[in-house]
């Protein structure tokens, strides 16, 4: 009888362990979701990356930074003039050239008595290496609007405060020797 007296207080002590363990679980559980809010996951990283992929900018206004948008834009456009203004350059100068060295042909360039043959050819060249000069800019600037945008996005819920900051201020520099001025970088957390 005592050992069933025992066995009955002894499961007695486990259940209501059980019971009060259970309970603190779940008051923990509602102050962790009091204390941390769910994470908005409406802002969506690949959706600005592609917006930005498929339209240049798009992906900027997706962020909210429209100020961004002319930038792209004014970088693609200022290239992309530059290398068809180049290209058509090119064009004429390689056409002058085509017509200097046909032997058939009744019709004079433009450049005659202004440049010789070797003239045309430079010049040429350097029209054309100018165009695939900016050709290649166009590709920077456009992986570039890719780039801001991807990051942007990544940086969109982070917390920035009055608390980060980054500020030039100017010091006295002390030595036993000499005190200087100059400039400290101070940082804030």
């Amino acid at each position: 009888m005592k050992i069933s007296i025992v066995k009955y207080l002894f499961g007695l002590v486990l259940c209501l362990g059980w019971l009060t363990t259970s309970g603190q679980n779940e008051e923990a559980q509602v102050q962790a979701e009091e204390i941390i809010p769910a994470k908005d996951t409406s802002h969506s990283v690949a959706r600005a990356t592609w917006l930005s992929t498929a339209f240049p900018g798009l992906g900027q206004a997706y962020n909210g930074s429209y100020w961004k948008m002319p930038i792209v834009y004014a970088g693609l456009g200022t290239t992309l003039y530059f290398a068809i203004d180049n290209h058509r350059v090119y064009r004429e100068f390689l056409e002058a050239f085509y017509i200097r060295i046909d032997s058939n042909s009744t019709v004079t360039d433009k450049y005659d008595g202004i440049y010789n043959e070797r003239q045309l050819i430079e010049i040429q060249n350097q029209f054309r290496k100018w165009r695939d000069l900016n050709i290649i800019l166009t590709v920077v600037v456009y992986a570039l609007n890719i780039l801001d945008a991807h990051v942007d996005a990544h940086l969109h819920y982070y917390n920035v405060n009055e608390k980060l900051s980054m500020r030039w201020e100017p010091a006295v520099i002390r030595s036993p020797f000499y005190n200087s001025i100059g400039m400290k970088l101070k940082l804030d957390f």
